[in-house]
């Protein structure tokens, strides 16, 4: 079995923002040379998801109205009482989940039409990263 791991920083210019990572991976598993196998795309930070889904703007913008319904900033969250202010983005990131498996089928990702994979910051504006761990043969 091969396995390719690498490390894919982000600084967002916005504290919360969606990075569409399709072509990245895509770039990552060719570079692995599996033919046959799967990716894990997960955020190595608690306050940040992956997930996939379309990669239109009003879905984008529907999910960020859900995501605030569920979890909304402001509240006086009692982990503010520790001195931060990011407890939405803990339950934001719970909401999205940290990481996502995709299939590689003959040296591709396995992809439906309309599925991208995106990487979610939900308290951005700071060095963090993402781990992709392509294993197969």
């Amino acid at each position: 079995m091969k396995t390719l791991t690498e490390y894919l920083w982000f600084e967002t210019k916005q504290r919360r923002e969606l990075v569409r990572l399709t072509d990245t991976v895509t770039s990552l598993v060719r570079k692995s040379g599996i033919q046959e196998g799967m990716v894990l795309v997960s955020a190595m930070h608690i306050t940040a998801g992956v997930f996939v889904n379309d990669d239109e703007s009003g879905l984008h913008e529907d999910i960020w109205e859900w995501l605030q319904a569920l979890a909304p900033s402001g509240p006086d969250y009692r982990h503010h009482r520790t001195g931060e202010d990011n407890g939405d983005a803990h339950l934001k990131s719970m909401l999205v989940h940290h990481q996502v498996i995709i299939p590689v089928t003959a040296g591709a990702l396995d992809l439906g039409p309309w599925q991208q994979v995106f990487y979610a910051e939900f308290d951005g504006q700071r060095r963090k990263r993402v781990i992709v761990k392509v294993m197969g043969e």
